[in-house]
């Protein structure tokens, strides 16, 4: 009995750790290229001008993350009155999936 309950604790802790290893991966810059040739991605200055569009005025940080096998390009902007802004895009299509004021 104390073998099964071992074996089964053991499986969820391998579990919970590996979709923790999935959810949130932050990708290299020496790999952005690579995914942009492949189509995976579509180019930073792309997604960029999206996020300018959506939020006009000064990329302050970019971020390109993969969450749960998707590849998500997060953009953070300060506007004219000093005010940050996160706008996350998918970074496949461009698509904005999230676009709020930072607290």
């Amino acid at each position: 009995m104390y073998k099964h309950i071992l074996a089964l604790s053991c499986s969820a802790i391998l579990a919970l750790g590996s979709s923790a290893l999935l959810a949130d991966d932050d990708v290299r810059m020496d790999e952005v290229n690579g995914l942009v040739e492949q189509g995976t991605i579509q180019s930073l200055e792309s997604l960029n001008e999206k996020a300018l569009a959506v939020q006009p005025s000064t990329i302050t940080d970019t971020d390109l993350d993969k969450h749960y096998g998707r590849f998500i390009y997060e953009v953070e902007i300060r506007d004219a009155q000093g005010q940050e802004w996160d706008i996350d895009l998918d970074a496949s299509n461009g698509d904005v999936l999230e676009h709020r004021r930072d607290d």
